[in-house]
């Protein structure tokens, strides 16, 4: 091999290589990494009613118990979940923030008085759903007789096979009715609920016992539904923003 001279070029080596530029994406992934966890061990607290201890949250999300703990601890901090003993519930950070969510602008609040009015006049068990995920999302319930066999409450999904599912796949007109199809012993009659611009963006739906007449119901169901988009086509910009967290009298 000839000898290098003085002035001849120097070959680089890898030893004289430049280091690579760090991977600045690391911290990124590592953030999206502690959020997954983070919301997951939200999502397992809401499969469990709301709360659960530190080991049933860890078991849920195959978390190493250290992991689940500092999680949750920097989630009580910020009023996401609060402790209760040696478990953790649902903090009202969470709560507030989850009242804030609106599919459809004012549909929650377009509903609030028909919704009511409805469980008045049928003693149903009434939900206004939204369709998410292939599911029927429960955004409003009242609970009305058939509480035992079909429990309601803001959050649960029905499958698009009931009668509330079936309005956002059979692109209904009138009721859809389910009588004992879904479940012995319950009756469901579901209207869907259009936007001004003619678009379905809810289902209400009224469960009953089996043993109640539908007539009276798919007619209170579909009074109910026209409330709300009435109240829809008429709801002012300005119902549409945050409303003050604090009622002054």
């Amino acid at each position: 091999m000839p000898a290098r001279g003085p002035g001849a070029p120097r070959r680089a080596t890898p030893r004289d290589e430049e280091p690579p530029p760090p991977d600045r994406r690391a911290p990124l992934q590592q953030g999206r990494g502690v959020l997954a966890g983070a919301f997951a061990l939200l999502e397992a607290l809401r499969r469990r009613g709301g709360e659960a201890t530190l080991t049933e949250l860890a078991l849920a999300c195959a978390l190493p118990k250290g992991s689940a703990h500092r999680l949750l601890d920097q989630l009580g901090l910020l009023g996401a979940v609060e402790r209760r003993g040696n478990r953790y519930a649902v903090g009202p950070q969470l709560f507030r923030l989850g009242q804030a969510w609106d599919p459809h602008p004012g549909l929650r609040a377009a509903a609030r008085i028909p919704v009511h009015r409805l469980r008045a006049s049928t003693g149903a068990s009434v939900v206004l759903t939204v369709l998410r995920d292939e599911l029927a999302l429960t955004v409003a319930s009242v609970p009305g007789r058939v509480e035992g066999l079909v429990p309601v409450r803001n959050g649960m999904s029905f499958p698009l096979d009931t009668a509330a599912g079936r309005v956002f796949t059979d692109g209904p007109r009138g009721p859809v009715l389910d009588r004992e199809q879904v479940q012995e012993g319950v009756s469901c009659v579901a209207m869907p609920v259009r936007a001004p611009d003619g678009r379905t963006v809810a289902a209400l739906a009224a469960v009953v016992p089996a043993s109640q007449r539908l007539a009276q119901v798919s007619a209170a169901t579909a009074a109910a539904a026209a409330a709300v988009e009435a109240r829809l086509a008429r709801m002012p910009p300005r119902e549409l923003s945050g409303r003050p967290a604090v009622l002054l009298y």
